[in-house]
């Protein structure tokens, strides 16, 4: 279906999704979220789609909620965390307040030098209330989470990777080559595979460590039952690419 704030493009195996209202620097309003969700449901499902990768149009990633709408909560981050595959967050400019909490949602983040990242919320009288104060302090601890929050105070893009909240710092002009360079690498590999990998450490995440090795442990023996296991095999032994079927 086509789509008015969200631009949906697949190569390869490989999905792109871009938030597509630069006039509004990208802010999240019923529509995007909806289309999101859509474009969201419609990656996850299709089979050929390996891998997706998240932006923005123009020069904002996503400065959160529409200004009229301000104080409504769209489920946008959890349509993108829902996503099985490995997800990438090109951030292509700023990214606060639901901009944040969509980045957050995805697998790997990979940050314009002229990025910046913060909460503002609490200044405006609210909270973030898309996944931002769980999945924050998950990835970069309480005691930085809790100081981005409470200051509701804004950080550059090297701050962001110094406190582990984005893997790369890339120049502007090379982020949409360097997250295209990504994606199609970690395409090349076995969807099945990948799919495990990020259950495993995601769900892992929330269990004992002896919870999570049995998972990993089922996993690992559940892939040997696929087609995908059989094809790396061959093609590692007669020194070939594999081509994988997800099967």
């Amino acid at each position: 279906m086509p789509y008015s704030t969200v631009s949906y493009a697949r190569k390869d195996y490989v999905a792109y999704l871009t938030l597509n209202r630069p006039e509004a620097a990208n802010s999240v309003n019923l529509e995007l979220s909806q289309e999101l969700e859509d474009a969201c449901r419609r990656a996850n499902q299709d089979d050929e789609i390996y891998v997706v990768v998240l932006s923005g149009a123009g020069k904002a990633f996503c400065r959160g909620v529409d200004m009229p709408e301000a104080g409504a909560v769209y489920g946008v981050a959890g349509a993108v965390a829902g996503i099985e595959k490995p997800t990438i967050a090109a951030i292509n400019g700023d990214a606060l307040g639901q901009g944040l909490e969509l980045a957050l949602s995805c697998d790997i983040r990979l940050a314009s030098d002229k990025a910046k990242f913060g909460f503002p919320q609490l200044a405006q009288g609210f909270i973030p209330a898309d996944g931002g104060t769980q999945r924050l302090a998950r990835l970069v601890g309480r005691g930085k989470a809790l100081e981005l929050i409470l200051t509701a105070e804004t950080i550059t893009a090297t701050e962001a990777f110094e406190i582990g909240l984005v893997n790369r710092v890339v120049g502007g002009a090379k982020l949409a080559d360097e997250a295209k360079a990504l994606a199609e690498s970690i395409a090349s590999k076995g969807p099945i595979a990948l799919r495990f990998i990020k259950e495993a450490v995601n769900k892992g995440l929330d269990l004992t460590l002896e919870q999570g090795l049995r998972l990993e442990g089922d996993l690992y023996f559940l892939l040997h039952t696929t087609a995908d296991r059989t094809e790396g095999i061959n093609a590692f032994l007669k020194k070939r690419a594999p081509k994988f079927k997800g099967r």
